[in-house]
């Protein structure tokens, strides 16, 4: 930067690339004074007149206001700036006005109804600045509301505080290069002492090495103006440069004046300059040592269509309407356009009553031929005009493809924000394409989005602040809990000598170890799980947060426990729903399983249902109607008094004997042939009614029920069968035998009644079944043998109607009953059977009638009916025994027939 210094004091200037020379068209404005005009009928004052955003409102409508008085103020930090009422009057509306922009958009105005007397605010006023600290000096800057005057309108407080101990060189922007305007021309004239008094405002608050004022040369009556107010003081010097457009520009003319470039994205503050306009000086120098804030500024009125050309003491807030007409406007037929700003970075006005503002510095009415006839856009021809008059070395073109097209990276990547948007580039197009109104548009597109970002970005680091906030939160009342189960932990140790998570962890194995035993354990089991789990938070209702392992111990054994259970319902469920429901075994002094006995009684029906399908016809006729033997396994019908235990009995087993039992009887019947079936069919009908289990039992007995249903079906088949029969036997031997008379055999099984202190002997079913199994084989191949003579004879003398009653007991209180010996009673029922069939083969059709019409027998199959009285025991039977010793019992019976039958056929 020192070189740079001395380069400039030796008077050296530099030259900058593109730039045009349009007419200049100064010389409309410059040549008067600087003229003052009436009040407006209204002042309409925009909140926000500068580059930031604006400051908080302090007012409201029907107050009376004074000159000077702050609209708003600043409320700290950021680009805000008050603003200030222009007179005295009262505030009649605070409503969105249009602004001046090249939007044309409204925005907050203060609209003031002047009151005529232009009372001013109290001011303070110093005459010494030199007393001041540079930041009181920048404070009453800000409170001032002064902005860049140049036409960027950068809040100037803002800008000094920025620059502060950085600033090497200060440049006074005096160029007022664009065509037509001259407010800073004829400021400079007039006012050359007041601007010097500024920049050395500055120049105490910067406090640079060096500071120079930069003007053009077309600016003649300035520049005589400026070195008789320095009056050869060498501390402000003084260079005068060039006219060329866009010298004004700030890029531009640092270039000029240091040779210096400012790098993109930056301020000039970067390379030590620090630029201010010659009004913004100006404006200092009257808000430090008078106090005034800043309420007006000079705008240049020209253009043909304005009679009164000139510059004019505009306060802020007049609306365009009131300046044109003091100044003589005159609109032309066909051309009724206001620009403010000058013919080549300025905007056209929407309507005349747009405000004032601090960057506005000139208002040009031009005529209807001073800008020629206005010409159609048309098609770039690519001739790089644009390019070569660039002062930013830009490539106009392609930014112009882009913002049409609405390639926001690409314009961006073409560096459009670097656009100063001169004009230059318009000037020189051939194909009258308006190139700034592009770029100006693209580039408040590039700011909406860069605007979305941040707010995007912003929120995406409050996002992230609030998880991690969140997560901290969630940290440490984890960590809370977990030192409070810690202690909790200890304490149960030490009170109960014993780690409660261990004891959880010991309690699941051992219950997973159980799971894993034989099912017999399992109903033993049922009640302990819940029991054990109830231990492992002894101190749950008092505490109120429990340590996370032993929670998990607890949750995971009752889990494992609901998973058990429901294992055990389901079989339950699938084996009722599959078959129908089983006697019920109750033992109170056994712990024998309920549900496995059902099963097994179950499977024992279905496969007996089975085999009576598949049993002949033969046997089924003479078993079933003669002497239908029904094998009822007594499973556990006990009433064990309070003094007596009862011997437990195997359901399974009894139900297994009795099912095979009843399925070898339905075989035979369905292999018999049909002429005894008929005969027998006729003589003995018989119902099978099957009691299972019926057990009556006072006080301490268990009653166990009948299915009804079971029993009703095995009748109807019975009958179905007997049916048949009939309808296939002949007319004859029919006649014969169903007037016969039936005989009836009773024998009567286990008849036994029990005292209170006795305790009856247990019999053998099982045996017993197979030995009558065996007679009934017995007998029926001698009966096919034998004649029919001898069993006619045999069938009058003692038709027999067979009703076992299994275990039909009556038992009082103090008598003792006979035992009874079922094998004997089953020895002697077959052999009555044999010799019965025996006689109805011998006998003729006579014989035969008369038995048809005699007394019917009934098979009344009583299972297991027993009334113990309260002191008595019975002592259980093993049916499958049982069943073994009848069919054994009934095989003898039949052999013997056989053989007697032979002795009768001899001795006859």
């Amino acid at each position: 930067m020192s070189s740079v210094i001395k380069a400039i004091q030796s008077g050296r200037i530099w030259d900058f690339d593109g730039g045009i020379h349009p007419p200049e068209m100064k010389s409309q404005s410059n040549n008067t004074p600087i003229r003052r005009i009436d009040l407006a009928p209204y002042y309409v004052v925009p909140l926000q007149q500068h580059a930031g955003q604006a400051g908080d409102l302090i007012v409201k409508t029907g107050e009376k206001v004074l000159k000077g008085q702050p609209l708003t103020q600043y409320h700290g930090g950021g680009r805000i700036l008050p603003v200030h009422a222009p007179t005295s009057g009262t505030i009649v509306a605070i409503e969105p006005r249009t602004i001046a922009h090249p939007s044309g958009l409204s925005d907050l105005c203060v609209v003031i109804e002047p009151d005529g007397n232009d009372t001013w605010v109290e001011r303070e006023q110093i005459e010494d600045y030199h007393l001041l600290s540079p930041e009181q000096l920048i404070a009453k800057i800000r409170a001032a509301g002064i902005a860049g005057l140049g036409g960027a309108g950068f809040p100037t407080a803002a800008k000094l505080t920025g620059g502060a101990n950085l600033i090497k060189l200060l440049i006074i922007n005096a160029a007022e290069c664009e065509p037509y305007i001259t407010a800073d021309d004829r400021l400079m004239q007039d006012r050359a002492d007041e601007i010097i008094e500024g920049i050395r405002i500055l120049r105490h608050i910067l406090r640079p090495e060096q500071v120079v004022i930069g003007i053009e040369d077309n600016k003649s009556l300035a520049i005589e103006s400026l070195r008789k107010s320095l009056d050869g003081s060498e501390d402000i010097q003084l260079r005068i440069i060039p006219t060329k457009y866009p010298s004004g520009g700030a890029k531009q003319l640092i270039k000029i004046l240091t040779g210096m470039e400012v790098p993109k994205g930056k301020h000039s503050s970067a390379i030590g300059v620090l630029m201010q306009n010659v009004g913004t000086a100006f404006a200092i120098k009257r808000a430090i040592i008078e106090g005034e804030p800043l309420i007006e500024r000079v705008v240049t009125l020209t253009g043909d269509a304005i009679h009164d050309k000139g510059n004019i003491w505009a306060r802020l807030g007049t609306p365009v309407q009131h300046l044109l007409s003091h100044a003589g406007y005159r609109p032309t037929a066909g051309n009724g356009q206001i620009i403010i700003g000058g013919p080549l970075m300025g905007f056209s006005l929407p309507h005349l009553d747009v405000p004032v503002v601090k960057i506005t510095n000139c208002i040009l009415a031009p005529g209807a031929a001073e800008f020629g006839e206005e010409h159609a856009e048309q098609a770039c021809i690519r001739c790089s005009s644009c390019a070569d008059a660039c002062p930013v070395n830009l490539l106009p073109q392609q930014l112009y493809w882009f913002s049409r097209g609405k390639e926001h990276d690409k314009a961006r990547q073409y560096n459009i924000m670097d656009c100063i948007e001169c004009g230059a580039c318009a000037y020189v197009c051939p194909s009258n394409i308006p190139l700034v109104q592009y770029y100006r548009q693209e580039k408040a597109e590039l700011w909406e989005i860069r605007r979305e970002e941040r707010k995007s970005e912003i929120a995406k680091q409050r996002f992230e602040a609030k998880q991690q906030r969140l997560q901290r939160e969630k940290e440490e009342r984890e960590q809370r809990a977990q030192q409070a189960a810690q202690a909790r932990r200890a304490s149960q140790t030490s009170s109960e000598g014993v780690d409660p998570v261990q004891a959880a962890l010991a309690r699941i194995k051992a219950r997973q170890a159980q799971s894993a035993a034989p099912e017999s354990t399992v109903p033993s089991a049922d009640a302990q799980p819940i029991q054990q789990l109830r231990p492992l938070t002894p101190n749950a209702e008092s505490a109120p947060v429990v340590a996370d392992d032993s929670m998990a111990a607890a949750r995971e054994a009752r889990k494992q426990l609901a998973r058990e259970q429901r294992a055990r319902k389901a079989a339950q469920q699938n084996v009722e729903s599959s078959t129908a429901p089983a006697s019920g075994i109750a033992d109170s002094s056994e712990n024998t399983d309920p549900r496995q006995a059902a099963v097994a009684a179950a499977i024992a029906r279905a496969k007996a249902r089975k085999a009576a399908q598949e049993q002949g016809a033969d046997t089924t006729a003479a078993a079933s109607h003669n002497e239908p033997a029904t094998v009822t396994p007594n499973a556990e019908n006990t009433a064990p008094p309070s003094d007596v235990t009862a011997e437990a009995v195997d359901p399974h087993k009894a139900a297994v004997a009795a099912a095979i039992a009843r399925a070898k009887a339905r075989k035979a019947s369905q292999e018999q042939g049909a002429d005894t079936t008929a005969a027998v069919n006729h003589s003995e009908p018989a119902t099978e009614a099957p009691n299972a289990e019926n057990t009556a039992a006072p006080n301490n007995a268990t009653t166990e029920a009948v299915d009804p249903r079971k029993a009703a079906v095995a009748a109807a088949i019975a009958r179905a069968k007997a049916r048949k029969a009939a309808q296939e036997q002949g007319a004859d031997t029919t006649a014969a035998v169903n007037h016969s008379e039936p005989a009836t055999e009773e024998p009567n099984a286990e008849s036994v009644a029990t005292p209170s202190d006795a305790t009856t002997e247990s019999v053998d079913p099982r045996k017993a079944a197979v030995a009558a199994a065996i007679a009934r084989a017995k007998a029926r191949k001698a009966a096919q043998e034998q004649g029919s003579d001898t069993t006619a004879a045999v069938n009058h003398s003692e038709p027999a109607t067979v009703a076992l009653n299994a275990e039909n007991t009556a038992a009082p209180s103090d008598a003792t009953a006979e035992e009874v010996d079922p094998r004997k009673a089953a020895v002697a029922a077959a052999i009555a059977r044999a010799k019965a069939r025996k006689a109805a083969q011998e006998q003729g059709a006579d014989t035969t009638a008369a038995i048809n019409h005699s007394e019917p027998a009934t098979v009344a199959l009583n299972a297991e009916n027993t009334a113990t009285p309260s002191d008595a025991t019975t002592e259980a039977v093993d049916p499958r025994k049982a069943a073994v010793a009848a069919a054994i019992a009934r095989a003898k019976a039949r052999k013997a027939a056989q053989e007697q039958a032979k002795t009768q056929a001899s001795e006859e």
